[in-house]
């Protein structure tokens, strides 16, 4: 039996998927994904984060590289985010061309692979980077004496090279997983893996979010239930130095933007793909795939949106980052300033 969601098939995705019955398994190796909303939100959205993400880390690492030396820990962590995050926006316009060419990939297997494993590459390490930022801080709230020496700027770089290697091992499988294959005369860049071998990806898939996701989340949630009790207590071992505003200040700052970078961009990626992972191996009704497809599908560009929202976090809670923007801005506008001729003088 075959069944169409949109009679215009040179639109749609086709979607296979393992059936116990041979009736079926007929109806979902036919189903096919209506997906003519991708061809708009993918494109403008991956635009805009390229074009935003690329202005805002470019400034970010131009400031830690010749405005914000020597580096605090805290800057280490987010020096490496930031170059995360550029990695990751250079990749965008093959993105921007594949989606606006309506899934057609002229850029070989090998750039197919390289700009899926840079989106994945890019999710868990800011994942991970944020969570070092967030342990920084909890130390820094919580046990201000103790942790003095193990929040070295030394320290934090050797754990930066820890976070990558740890995501570059991980990602390594997907590198084998992620292939092109051809359909209606277009070349798909798939973002899991050939249909036949989807369980596999499956498996190795929830493995790595339990592993890079889960752990690192349930890490900050605690220490910000941890850092939110410190701060709402007066007493709780700080010097009057460090119980003053400004650091108060910054600490509920960070709690406030790393959370809404979870919920905005995090969590609803994640959940989403949990769902149409779940539903692709259960075989699902093709009109309930057709709905989960939609809603993992536009939770991708929220994925991609804490590029542009990790240099809110640089801005509003890095040391000394907003004072020395506004400072190098203002120089740079008296240079302008004073670089132009002046008016010639009325005799």
């Amino acid at each position: 039996m075959l069944f169409y969601i949109n009679n215009r098939t040179d639109v749609a995705a086709l979607f296979t998927t393992h059936q116990p019955s041979g009736a079926a398994r007929e109806a979902n190796e036919s189903c096919r994904f209506d997906e003519e909303f991708k061809y708009i939100l993918l494109p403008v959205s991956y635009s805009l984060v390229c074009v935003l993400g690329l202005v805002l880390n470019s400034a970010a690492l131009w400031m830690f590289v010749f405005r914000m030396r020597p580096w605090k820990t805290s800057t280490v962590f987010m020096f490496h985010l930031a170059v995360s995050d550029t990695l990751y926006v250079l990749s965008l316009p093959t993105l921007v061309y594949y989606y606006g060419n309506r899934s057609h990939w002229p850029f070989g297997v090998a750039l197919c692979k390289g700009v899926r494993f840079l989106f994945y590459a890019n999710l868990y390490s800011s994942i991970l980077f944020l969570t070092c930022i967030s342990v920084h801080r909890y130390l820094g709230i919580c046990h201000p004496i103790g942790s003095l020496a193990a929040v070295k700027p030394h320290n934090a770089q050797v754990m930066c090279g820890l976070v990558w290697v740890t995501v570059t091992a991980c990602l390594v499988p997907n590198l084998v997983f992620v292939t092109t294959s051809q359909r209606d005369g277009d070349t798909l860049c798939h973002d899991t893996t050939r249909p036949e071998g989807f369980e596999g990806y499956v498996n190795y898939s929830s493995a790595i979010m339990a592993l890079l996701f889960g752990v690192p989340f349930l890490i900050i949630v605690v220490c910000y239930y941890l850092m939110v009790r410190a701060l709402c207590r007066r007493s709780c071992g700080l010097s009057p130095g460090q119980q003053r505003l400004p650091s108060r200040s910054k600490s509920v700052t960070l709690i406030v933007v790393v959370l809404v970078v979870f919920a905005v961009c995090f969590v609803p990626f994640h959940v989403t793909r949990t769902l149409y992972y779940t539903y692709r191996v259960l075989d699902a009704d093709c009109a309930v795939l057709n709905v989960v497809n939609f809603a993992y599908k536009i939770t991708r560009p929220l994925a991609s949106i804490n590029s542009c929202i990790d240099p809110i976090l640089y801005f509003l809670a890095g040391d000394h980052y907003r004072s020395k923007l506004v400072r190098a801005l203002t120089r740079q506008t008296q240079t302008t300033a004073t670089s132009l001729p002046l008016p010639p003088s009325v005799s």
